[in-house]
């Protein structure tokens, strides 16, 4: 008999196999990851949603390099770390949108003041 084997994402967001099971799980689409025992990962799969674009992490560190950001209900320090740290005030966006801060650096600078009438 086999040895059970978990599927988890690597830090570039490839699948692999794993003897170990996932410490955090991941919503793909909105690149979130938290606990298991999240209350809000945990209704969602009540309601049948969630589960086609769950994915999984050995650990944080991991979860973060991949490009997901902390759950608000269950990691509400680490988000609200990650909230006030990107140019924003909403996480890294210049690492997920590269070019964007020097973008609306640049547009910023070129508007012109309006005139008072």
């Amino acid at each position: 008999m086999a040895a059970k084997t978990y599927t988890l994402l690597d830090p570039d967001r490839r699948p692999y196999q794993s003897a170990t099971p996932g410490a955090l799980g991941g919503y793909r689409p909105a690149r979130i990851y938290g606990r298991l025992d999240c209350p809000a990962a945990l209704r969602a799969i009540a309601r049948g949603q969630y589960v086609r674009n769950r994915v999984f992490f050995a650990d944080e560190q991991t979860a973060v390099a991949a490009g997901y950001r902390p759950c608000a209900v269950c990691l509400p320090a680490a988000y609200a770390q990650w909230k006030g740290s990107g140019p924003f005030g909403g996480g890294d966006s210049a690492r997920f949108h590269p070019g964007i801060t020097q973008e609306v650096a640049s547009n910023e600078s070129q508007r012109a003041p309006k005139a008072m009438t």
